[in-house]
């Protein structure tokens, strides 16, 4: 009929975004849930104890619903380009997959990215240079070099061409389309990776600010949002990157 389709069995583009919205809401609501519950246990000057392998798959759990709720609004523009690519090629009777094998892909991407900064996490604990319950470092030089080596990436040719690419959906999926299942999850691994280059350093900052510091997580969000959606996001990237350095610096200087 007239309705422009996203889905190969006529789900419209808009109930597409519609539940990409729903999952980025639910997400958000988890770590607002999360952060509340921190909160109500109050600070913690003693010793926390060996994390478990229980504990390390609900932190695991905790840094991929954050990544999602984080990075599914600026990876949108990509999926439903996807979808509109995967709705025309029906028409054409050509072979089709469901869109959400695209965005399963890109997800596992940043799991992945979660399984790192989990264990990441793990190990600074254990040498009481990330405190357990504010989960931010508690040594400013080491935020220090974080922040220098964030505001350094920005200015890297690997950064630029990660950014090109997050930056050019219709290009990405004409480029790179693989037919069938695993081609479309692989696909959106692709896409996901070139986000993770694009922004892996900026979530390693969460470390600084803390990571159930709800402000400074919308902060990075919205950052990397313009970043890659915007005209002029790459100009953006690198202003930041001067500012990250800056302040790394002066933490370095101050540390």
């Amino acid at each position: 009929m007239g309705s422009i389709k996203g889905e190969p069995d006529g789900t419209p583009r808009f109930a597409i975004a519609a539940a990409l919205v729903g999952i980025t809401v639910l997400c958000w609501l988890y770590l607002f849930a999360e952060a509340a519950d921190m909160a109500a246990m109050g600070d913690m000057t003693m010793a926390m104890p060996p994390k478990g392998a229980a504990d390390l798959v609900l932190l695991l759990v905790m840094w991929w619903i954050m990544m999602i709720g984080m990075m599914l609004p600026s990876a949108t523009p990509m999926i439903l380009t996807f979808a509109t690519v995967n709705a025309r090629r029906r028409a054409r009777a050509q072979p089709w997959v469901p869109t959400a094998l695209f965005a399963a892909g890109y997800l596992l991407a940043w799991g992945g990215f979660s399984i790192a900064a989990t264990l990441a996490q793990w190990g600074l604990e254990s040498v009481a240079l990330v405190s357990p319950m504010a989960m931010s470092v508690t040594s400013a030089r080491l935020g220090g070099v974080l922040f220098l080596a964030a505001g350094l990436y920005q200015l890297t040719p690997l950064k630029h061409a990660c950014l090109i690419a997050c930056r050019s959906p219709f290009d990405f999926v004409v480029n790179r389309w693989r037919d069938g299942p695993l081609g479309a999850l692989r696909m959106g691994a692709e896409h996901g990776l070139s986000c993770l280059g694009c922004c892996w350093i900026l979530m390693a900052l969460l470390f600084v600010f803390g990571a159930m510091n709800l402000l400074w997580v919308a902060f990075l969000a919205v950052a990397v949002l313009v970043e890659k959606l915007f005209p002029f996001g790459e100009w953006m990237a690198r202003v930041g990157g001067v500012l990250l350095m800056g302040w790394g610096l002066w933490l370095l200087a101050v540390g």
